[in-house]
């Protein structure tokens, strides 16, 4: 069920073995992914850098720089590799690269990301490998618009509603990531999924640089990022 965003929360969460063990185990997992990237500084980011995961979170992993993707996909040659997909939110946001694994979602920029998509990650919360193997937890904040500060027997929870200036410093993240954050995740709220302007999944003989190339040159809406 999608998570509606919360304007007066606050709350503290202890986590029982079983949480502590499914942390461990989705970590494990992003672990053996990272290893396999390490060359290309991957992050983790979100709830399992956060540690406030369940059963249906996903491991979402970052190269949060452009890089020629069959580099990154060289380092995933011992994976299976389910599906490629080129995506764009809108024509004014970042085009990414999108690789689903078995087990995990790898994505990367394919063009140069601004300030503000760069904080996304920070925003939500993000861990490099070595934080991974320090069993570090960072904070961050949720679909809820809810930030996740982890404490010694789990974490603890504070709606940014009203509080942004507050949860800008204390991510040390520009006052613009969270007022965009917050004007998405109120919107899905009302409207329900926002939707998503390109979503491109590519066949096994394309390259995610061809297949920019190409919408870019047929697309003038989509050539105000892909170029």
């Amino acid at each position: 069920m999608k998570s509606k965003t919360k304007r007066f929360h606050i709350n503290e969460v202890f986590y029982e073995e079983s949480q502590w063990k499914l942390l461990a185990s989705l970590r494990d997992t992003a672990i053996e992914i990272m290893e396999a990237l390490r060359e290309l500084s991957p992050l983790v980011y979100g709830s399992l850098a956060r540690g406030d995961v369940h059963k249906n979170s996903d491991i979402d992993i970052v190269i949060p720089y452009v890089i020629p993707s069959y580099l990154l996909e060289i380092y995933l040659s011992s994976f299976t590799i389910v599906e490629r997909r080129l995506t764009q939110a809108t024509p004014w946001r970042l085009i990414k690269g999108q690789i689903d694994l078995t087990d995990a979602t790898v994505t990367f920029p394919l063009v140069q990301p601004t300030r503000v998509e760069y904080e996304f990650y920070r925003f939500g919360g993000f861990l490099t490998l070595d934080h991974l193997y320090e069993n570090e937890r960072i904070s961050g904040v949720d679909k809820r618009l809810v930030c996740i500060e982890p404490t010694e027997k789990g974490h603890t929870e504070l709606s940014i509603c009203e509080r942004e200036h507050e949860i800008a410093r204390r991510l040390n993240v520009s006052i613009d990531i969270i007022t965009e954050r917050v004007k998405v995740l109120q919107r899905r709220d009302k409207v329900g999924r926002t939707g998503i302007f390109v979503s491109k999944a590519l066949h096994p003989d394309e390259t995610f640089e061809a297949v920019l190339r190409d919408l870019t040159s047929r697309n003038t809406q989509f050539r105000r990022r892909g170029r």
